[in-house]
């Protein structure tokens, strides 16, 4: 067999089984999970922990703290990972936050032990500031911190910043935020009540909102991120879909009531509470989390290196 023959026969044979194994693609970012930001002596670490994703060859990026939806009661933080990958993936860091939850006899009734407000919004001020104070630990601008949640997390996340006495347990301002994004969630607990025992009867409405918050309305008051509109100082992007349309839609008619001038608002009614975060998590492309990749951009106070990885 002659010599071109040979290297003919190893190109036709030989290479196609070395390329026939799809190549590994490298992740950009770097990923900690299982981070316990409380540690006292009544500490939950199976709950009160954090998933940190951090993009590689970013100095100092801007950090979004999340938290997941789940009715208050069935909040996971690893159930955001693929949402909050695809945002690292733009160059942002983000903290996937798990709280501690409250009981569910509304839909399990063996769900019978668990907190009530205010222990959900505590334990995502200690998230915030266990990441402020770790923040050159792990390499993330704490001049840039964000703040968003799902569901009811966005009910947490907007009131962590309007009510200030969670973050001023700590030391800390809401100042230090620089923006947040609520997206599907309720800011009017009464309100919320309502329309859930007019569409489930008032037995469902007050099992499931007495096990989250109580009964009364000065604990209504005191769990509505709307209560507080008048502190409200913090760039806002609001989201809604069709199922949460009426609670969010309430909410921007008492900020355009206030004036308030620094927020933006999209109602999504091609979606469901269900079909939005499907597509958040799981599309490799979505306006919407573009949306939100966009907003922490324009907020953002220095020109870091994510500004360019977004192409």
């Amino acid at each position: 067999m002659t010599a071109p023959l040979k290297v003919f026969l190893f190109i036709l044979l030989v290479l196609p089984a070395c390329t026939a194994f799809p190549q590994v693609k490298k992740k950009s970012y770097t990923e900690i999970d299982r981070i316990a930001y409380y540690t006292g002596p009544d500490a939950d670490t199976s709950k009160q922990r954090i998933n940190l994703v951090i993009p590689k060859k970013v100095n100092k990026p801007p950090l979004l703290i999340w938290v997941g939806g789940g009715a208050w009661s069935y909040v996971n933080p690893d159930m955001e990972m693929d949402l909050v990958r695809k945002i690292a993936e733009s160059g942002i860091a983000v903290a996937s936050v798990g709280h501690r939850l409250s009981p569910a006899t509304w839909k399990d009734s063996t769900l019978n032990v668990g907190i009530k407000h205010p222990e959900h919004v505590k334990d995502l001020a200690r998230a915030i500031a266990f990441l402020y104070a770790n923040a050159d630990r792990y390499g993330v601008d704490k001049g840039n911190i964000f703040v968003g949640g799902y569901s009811s997390g966005a009910h947490l996340a907007a009131l962590v910043v309007m009510d200030n006495r969670y973050l001023k347990q700590h030391g800390l301002s809401k100042e230090l935020i620089r923006g947040v994004i609520p997206i599907a969630g309720m800011y009017n607990v009464q309100h919320y009540y309502q329309v859930l025992a007019e569409g489930n009867g008032n037995a469902f409405a007050d099992n499931h909102i007495g096990s989250v918050f109580g009964l009364t309305p000065e604990e209504f008051q005191h769990a509505s991120p709307a209560t507080y509109l008048d502190s409200l100082a913090t760039p806002m992007l609001l989201i809604s879909e069709t199922n949460t349309f009426k609670y969010t839609r309430l909410f921007e008619d008492q900020l355009r009531a206030k004036e308030y001038k620094k927020f933006e608002v999209l109602h999504v009614h091609r979606r469901n509470h269900g079909g939005l975060w499907k597509e958040l998590s799981y599309a490799n492309k979505s306006i919407y989390r573009e949306l939100i990749i966009d907003f922490v951009k324009r907020q953002n106070t220095r020109d870091t290196d994510y500004t360019r990885k977004r192409g």
